[in-house]
């Protein structure tokens, strides 16, 4: 049961970092063809801002997802390996 949660919580991490990626095209698209941004901000300054500020967002978001995941499969391997080893 435990390993239907874990992989069920793998595909949902998939699954937002899709949402994530195609929220921030969208807000970057949006930021080209709508209107100057609030107090007169230019277009560009607008899309520039979208497009790395929202790029780092996502790549340390999906980074730190896919590091928790990481973590632990690694623990569950070396557990499984220090079983095995100690014949357990």
């Amino acid at each position: 049961m435990r390993d239907f949660f874990i992989r069920s919580f793998e595909m949902l991490v998939n699954v937002i970092v899709v949402l994530m990626v195609v929220f921030w095209v969208i807000a970057v698209i949006g930021t080209l063809i709508g209107p100057a941004g609030a107090m007169g901000v230019p277009k560009g300054v607008a899309f520039v801002g979208a497009l790395v500020g929202g790029g780092i967002y996502v790549v340390l978001m999906a980074g730190l997802l896919y590091m928790g995941l990481g973590i632990y499969q690694n623990t569950k391997r070396t557990a499984d390996a220090l079983e095995a080893r100690t014949g357990v």
